[in-house]
């Protein structure tokens, strides 16, 4: 489940990044022997950098969710121990009562 959630997040950020962009063509370097690498390079390395932050905010989300889980698992015993604790205390009563 986790490789989903983090697939869908840098589909986000892929198509955000598409969506960003204003539709005109990037313009041309002056020189032609300039080559557009430096920036294509510098676009991967902010998306590197931006996958890698998305990764640690869904692992830090998932473990606030593990901790939130093993609280309820607790607080889910301690309320079968209590009506486990008063039906005993009914029995008891009702068998005093005759």
């Amino acid at each position: 489940m986790r490789c989903l959630q983090l697939m869908g997040l840098i589909g986000l950020a892929i198509t955000s990044a598409a969506w960003a962009g204003n539709g005109q063509p990037a313009p041309k370097p002056a020189d032609p022997a300039a080559s557009p690498l430096p920036a294509v390079h510098q676009r991967v390395v902010r998306k590197r950098a931006e996958v890698q932050r998305l990764e640690r905010a869904l692992a830090t989300q998932e473990s606030h969710s593990k901790q939130a889980s093993q609280r309820l698992q607790q607080q889910d015993q301690a309320i079968a121990e209590l009506q486990k604790q008063l039906q005993e205390l009914q029995a008891g009563t009702a068998a005093g009562q005759h």
